[in-house]
């Protein structure tokens, strides 16, 4: 059982970006809740609505969006990393 969060992760199984901030996750023993996004961008209407764009991977946290997986990952080890605060 991981640490309870309010992450909401907007991404595919298929996309390496998204495999890169899923492991990241993991490895923090984070909890998060997915949403599996299409491979059409016109279709990513859930992704549109929580960041205004349809590029996977979104991470949303509380009122951080972030949308790329080279911010995403420096944000969890920050937030929720060994030196983080408890």
């Amino acid at each position: 059982m991981g640490r309870k969060t309010n992450i909401v992760l907007y991404q595919a199984e298929w996309c390496p970006y998204c495999v890169r901030v899923r492991k990241k996750l993991t490895d923090l023993l984070l909890d998060y809740t997915i949403v599996n996004e299409p491979h059409s961008h016109a279709d990513r209407l859930a992704t549109k609505a929580a960041s205004g764009q349809t590029s996977i991977p979104v991470l949303v946290d509380g009122d951080v969006v972030l949308d790329d997986d080279d911010d995403i990952i420096p944000y969890l080890d920050k937030k929720y990393g060994a030196g983080a605060p408890a």
